[in-house]
C-alpha cells in the first residue's frame, strides 16, 4: 500500500468513527422521506396545543430529553415504566422529579393514529423539546435529524453516575460531559437551560443552610439572593416546595441564566461551578450575548440529541413509549 493511499484510508476511518460518535445515521427530514411525511408537523401542532394548556411542559420536555440522553444514549430508555422485574430509570432518586411523560405519550398517539409503528419515541421526545421550547420563536430554535430507534433496557441503578448532579463541582462535571463526548464549552451552553424551569429546595438547600456541615452559607451565592431563596425554603428537610431557576424570567428561554450567574445568583452549586474554572468562566461571559447564546445552544443540543443513538436494526420502534413491544 502506497503512503498516500494509507493515509486517504486513515482519514476515512477517522471520519467513519466521528459519524458514529455523533449520531450514526441520524439525517434530516428522516420520516418525510420515507415512512411517515406528515410526523414532524403532527408533533408540532399537537404540542402547541399541550403547551397552551401546560406552560411548564418546555422546561419539563427540555430536562427530560436531557436526562433522556445521558443514560444509555438518546434511546427513550427514560420513558420506560418499571416493571415485576426490573426498577426503571424514572423509578431513580435523580428521576422522580422528572415531569412531561404525559406530554410524550399523548404525542405518541397522535402519531400511531396516523402512521403506526413508524416513528420512534426517541424521536417524539427530541423532537417535542425542541418544538416546545421554539413556540415564542414561531421558528425551530434548533434542528433536530432523526432516525433514532427505542432502546429496549432501562435500569435505575445507571442513572445515578451518569446524570451530573446539581452538587457537582467543576471537575465532576467536566469527566460527566467528557465521558458522552460533549467539551467544556457545550457544558456551559447547555447549562443555560436552566433558563427556564423550576427546582426543588431540596437539590440546593445545603448552599443554604449546611454547606459545609456546620450549618452555614455557601460564601460565594449573593446575599440578597441567599436570603430570597431562604424564604421560601423551610429547610434541608424541605422537598415539595419549588422555586424559578432563573428568578427573573424563569418562562422565557433567554441568556439571562448567564447574567444571573456572573452575579453569583446562579441556584446550583453545579451552576456556580462554571465560574470556577478559567475557560467555563470566559464562556459563560460571551453566552450573556442572546445570539450568541442560541446560535452555541443550538449546535449542542444538535450534538446531545445524537449521543449514542440507536439507528436502523437496532433497538425498535415501540408501539407505546412506556412499554416495550412484545417478543
Amino acid at each position: 500500500m502506497t503512503r498516500p493511499t494509507f493515509l486517504l484510508l486513515v482519514c476515512v476511518l477517522v471520519s467513519a468513527s466521528l459519524v458514529v460518535a455523533q449520531g450514526g445515521d441520524l439525517t434530516k427530514n428522516f420520516y418525510r422521506t420515507t415512512s411517515c411525511p406528515q410526523a414532524e408537523d403532527i408533533i408540532k401542532t399537537r404540542i402547541s396545543q399541550l403547551v397552551s394548556s401546560n406552560p411548564a411542559l418546555p422546561a419539563q420536555l427540555l430536562r427530560l430529553h436531557f436526562h433522556d440522553c445521558f443514560v444509555r444514549g438518546c434511546d427513550a430508555s427514560v420513558l420506560l415504566n418499571s416493571t415485576a422485574n426490573n426498577t426503571a430509570e424514572r423509578d431513580s432518586i435523580p428521576d422522580l422529579t422528572l415531569k412531561g411523560f404525559e406530554a410524550i405519550d399523548d404525542l405518541k398517539a397522535t402519531v400511531e393514529a396516523q402512521c403506526p409503528e413508524v416513528v420512534s419515541c426517541a424521536d417524539i421526545l427530541a423532537l417535542a423539546a425542541r418544538d416546545a421550547v421554539s413556540i415564542p420563536f414561531k421558528k425551530p430554535l434548533w434542528e433536530v435529524l432523526t432516525g433514532r430507534r427505542d432502546g429496549r433496557v432501562s435500569i435505575r441503578g445507571e442513572v445515578i453516575g451518569n446524570i451530573p448532579a446539581p452538587f457537582f463541582n467543576f471537575t465532576q462535571l467536566r469527566t460527566n460531559f467528557h465521558n458522552k463526548g460533549l467539551t467544556v464549552h457545550e457544558l456551559v451552553v447547555l447549562s443555560g437551560a436552566h433558563t427556564i424551569g423550576v427546582a426543588h429546595c431540596s437539590s440546593f438547600s445545603s448552599r443554604l443552610f449546611n454547606f459545609t456541615g456546620k450549618g452555614d452559607q455557601d460564601p460565594s451565592l449573593d446575599p440578597t439572593y441567599a436570603a430570597f431563596l431562604k424564604s421560601k425554603c423551610k429547610g434541608l428537610s424541605d422537598t415539595t416546595t419549588i422555586v424559578p431557576m432563573d428568578p427573573n424570567s424563569f418562562t422565557s428561554f433567554d441568556s439571562h441564566y448567564y447574567s444571573n450567574l456572573v452575579r453569583n445568583k446562579g441556584l446550583f452549586q453545579s451552576d456556580a461551578a462554571l465560574l470556577t474554572d478559567k475557560q467555563a468562566a470566559k464562556s459563560v461571559n460571551e453566552l450573556i450575548d442572546q445570539n450568541d447564546f442560541f446560535t452555541k445552544f443550538a449546535h449542542a443540543m444538535k450534538r446531545l440529541g445524537n449521543i449514542e443513538v440507536l439507528t436502523g436494526t437496532t433497538g425498535e420502534i415501540r408501539n407505546k413509549c412506556w412499554v416495550v413491544n412484545s417478543s
